[in-house]
């Protein structure tokens, strides 16, 4: 792929990535490649190669017919995510607390002071703080491969994270991390493991409340 293509499919991808976290297109609305193609001036190659990345992310749905859609919040979707997370995310965040140096914990002091200077009505930066500070917990784990998978569970779950976030207004953010921070950096691997499960479980619990 030439380079001017490359950043065109990268500008389209970041484009329509904001657009569906941010709540442009409703569950379930059509991505139509022919339509996204001229209202961004783009060719239908690039729109379709960002489509396929976002299917990837777990942000797009491809259809039987080849189309693309939103996905559907559903609750099985977010179940299987949320189950996913909490095998993989305390299992590494116990290999953290055992392997993390100090660098480590000076990522994770850093990023948590981000995350409580960034207001939670910010759009853009509270999600990527909130992402932020998750990442430096489990850096410290050592593993490539966990980190990967961290990465793609993590942008999958934005939607159901972003759709939450409007209905758990009680919901203590603050504490919650403070908790998982203290316990990560006492070296209390038990607690911090159990606390991140239960801080995993919670959104999707939101979710499931009518």
């Amino acid at each position: 792929m030439g380079e001017a293509k490359q950043m065109l499919s990268e500008r389209i991808y970041g484009t329509l990535h904001e657009s569906i976290l941010r709540g442009e297109f409703a569950p379930g609305a059509p991505l139509k490649p022919q339509e996204l193609a001229g209202e961004h001036g783009v060719s239908l190659a690039v729109v379709r190669e960002a489509l396929v990345r976002l299917v990837g992310d777990g942000l797009a749905d491809r259809l039987a017919n080849r189309g693309f859609a939103v996905p559907r919040p559903s609750d099985q979707r977010w179940q299987e995510l949320t189950e996913a997370r909490r095998t993989i995310e305390p299992a590494m965040l116990r290999l953290a607390v055992e392997r993390g140096d100090l660098d480590w914990e000076a990522r994770v002091r850093a990023a948590h002071h981000r995350l409580t200077r960034t207001p939670a009505s910010e759009p853009v930066e509270w999600p990527r703080a909130h992402r932020g500070f998750h990442r430096a917990l489990l850096e410290g784990c050592g593993n490539t491969v966990l980190l990967e998978t961290f990465d793609r569970l993590w942008t999958a779950s934005e939607l159901v994270r972003a759709w939450a976030t409007e209905r758990a207004t009680a919901r203590d953010h603050i504490g919650e991390h403070r908790r998982l921070e203290q316990a990560a950096l006492a070296g209390d691997a038990d607690t911090a493991a159990a606390l991140l499960e239960q801080h995993v479980t919670r959104t999707a619990a939101v979710l499931a409340t009518d």
